[in-house]
């Protein structure tokens, strides 16, 4: 029998958990289709094209980004053949950090549980940034109007937090519309450009190994790995699909395919559309206009304007997307006790993670401020809200995706040598500790190339201090994880177990009672 009070959820919906039908999230409401349109929302297409692709090429100097693109989706297929067969396993809101207490031990996954709502909190937060500097710009081109950034950005965080209580079937719909519209937009462009290339004509120089190069390379590795971010999401609504053993994995790979080979032809392109040996110089003068430069000329006026609203709608597709996620982990730790036992509980009548959500809310409003105090550039220039709030924090939220799946890879090794599976799981456990190794080469050299994303002269503490923000979280979880080792032994015990812990609850309430008779 569950524990906890009631809720109005019929009987066939219901979960149990051990800490009570109000702790828990609800079955069969997303499939293959749903998943999939929820998280490709948070790559955000043409947030990575107008944002994410400037800012590697004019920032980081890197010609060879659609090659990136394909290096990167080799990466994370490898990484997603251990992490797919693992949501097998494993189903719980916590995702990351389950994964990697099940793997590496609970204070681990308590380390991994800080650096993952962090991490994703980060992203979401610098998304912020650059929409707002979009709904400025909107405001001063068609109406004529003079608006702050943060006034547009403090907007959407009211609205995405109001969402945030909203039930996932509205947000997935919602985002999925958003994503096939932007996707059909980006291949007009796409195809527009090849039929109009600059002067060097359809070249393939960015795909040549020879353009991997630049004092950026790092961080461009990380920068574009954010592009991918969303395909790793999938095992956090395990809880909440049909079939999550064949879902969650399915989505997976659809995701990483579908990134790797879209952005991959879409930087290229960029690179077509301005030309390999002039796309540095022009990026970094046109910065996130670039995109929207090269429509007008090729695809006139309207498209553009039409390209303006779309990409506001992107962003806050993606915006959903992370709200969603930072939730569903914080409701994951309330429900296990890493967070207060409030953020465990979902809404009666929707189902959705509340406390979590308006805690994602709390932290996006306090950062944004944050910036808005300290911007003392004049209207329209994108230094603060761009190269400092959506880049810093795109880059942190990044760095710590990276570390996090680094991790997973780890710990899906020795799950499976720990459960004496190991042999039937040679080929998976090989790629997995491959992929492994590459992430953790991408998260050095990023940590390595931090001064070129933010300009920092020389013997400034800021590369040091933004990667710090991720070490930071890894020591406080691991130091918290430790100590509720030593004073809460239970709690510590539960540590990515999710629904799970309801089940040896069960068993050993079942004992208990056979042992008194």
């Amino acid at each position: 029998m569950a524990t906890g009070r009631s809720t109005t959820l019929h009987p066939a919906a219901e979960i149990r958990t051990y800490k009570g039908q109000d702790r828990a999230l609800r079955a069969g409401r997303l499939g293959t289709a749903g998943l999939l349109l929820s998280v490709l929302a948070a790559s955000a297409p043409l947030m990575v094209v107008a944002g994410v692709m400037p800012t590697t090429f004019g920032v980081m100097g890197v010609v060879g980004q659609p090659l990136l693109f394909v290096v990167l989706g080799l990466v994370l297929a490898l990484f997603s053949i251990g992490y797919a067969e693992m949501s097998r396993h494993v189903h719980n809101a916590g995702a990351f950090y389950a994964y990697i207490a099940r793997g590496l031990g609970p204070t681990a996954g308590a380390g991994a549980s800080l650096v993952a709502l962090v991490a994703y909190s980060a992203m979401q937060v610098g998304v912020y940034g650059i929409l707002g500097f979009e709904i400025s710009g909107i405001f001063a081109t068609y109406l004529d109007l003079r608006v702050a950034w943060w006034i547009p950005a403090l907007l959407a965080v009211a609205v995405t937090g109001a969402l945030g209580w909203l039930k996932i079937d509205l947000n997935a719909k919602v985002l999925g519309v958003l994503l096939l519209i932007e996707c059909a937009l980006v291949v007009v462009f796409d195809v527009a450009a090849l039929a109009e290339p600059a002067a060097e004509g359809l070249s393939l120089r960015a795909f040549n190994p020879e353009t991997l190069s630049g004092a950026g390379l790092g961080t461009a590795l990380c920068f574009c790995i954010a592009a991918f971010v969303g395909f790793e999401q999938s095992p956090v609504y395990a809880e909440e699909t049909s079939k999550p053993h064949i879902v969650v994995s399915r989505v997976m790979f659809l995701a990483v395919g579908f990134v790797a080979l879209f952005f991959a032809f879409s930087a290229w392109a960029l690179t077509v559309a301005t030309g390999p040996s002039e796309v540095v110089r022009t990026a970094a003068d046109a910065g996130p206009a670039l995109l929207f430069q090269l429509t007008e000329t090729r695809l006139g006026t309207g498209f553009t304007d039409v390209l303006h609203v779309l990409f506001v709608t992107g962003m806050f597709a993606a915006m959903l997307s992370f709200h969603n996620v930072v939730a569903r982990y914080a409701f994951a730790m309330g429900r296990e006790g890493l967070l207060p036992a409030a953020f465990g509980r979902t809404n009666p009548g929707t189902g959705a993670p509340g406390t979590g959500s308006l805690l994602q809310t709390v932290i996006a409003t306090v950062v944004v401020l944050a910036f808005a105090l300290t911007d003392d550039m004049p209207a329209g220039d994108p230094t603060t809200p761009v190269l400092h709030l959506f880049t810093w924090m795109g880059s942190v939220g990044a760095l710590g995706v990276t570390l996090l799946m680094a991790a997973a890879s780890f710990a899906v090794i020795a799950f499976f040598v720990r459960r004496g599976t190991a042999g039937a799981q040679i080929w998976r456990l090989v790629a997995a500790g491959a992929a492994g190794l590459a992430l953790l080469a991408i998260a050095v050299y990023t940590v390595k190339d931090f001064g070129v994303l933010v300009g920092a002269a020389e013997g400034s503490a800021l590369p040091w201090v933004l990667p710090g923000i991720i070490g930071t979280a890894a020591v406080l979880g691991l130091a918290y994880g430790a100590v509720l080792r030593a004073r809460k032994p239970e709690v510590h015990a539960h540590i990515g177990l999710g629904n799970e812990a309801f089940r040896l609850d069960q068993a050993a309430t079942a004992t208990e009672a056979d042992t008194r008779t």
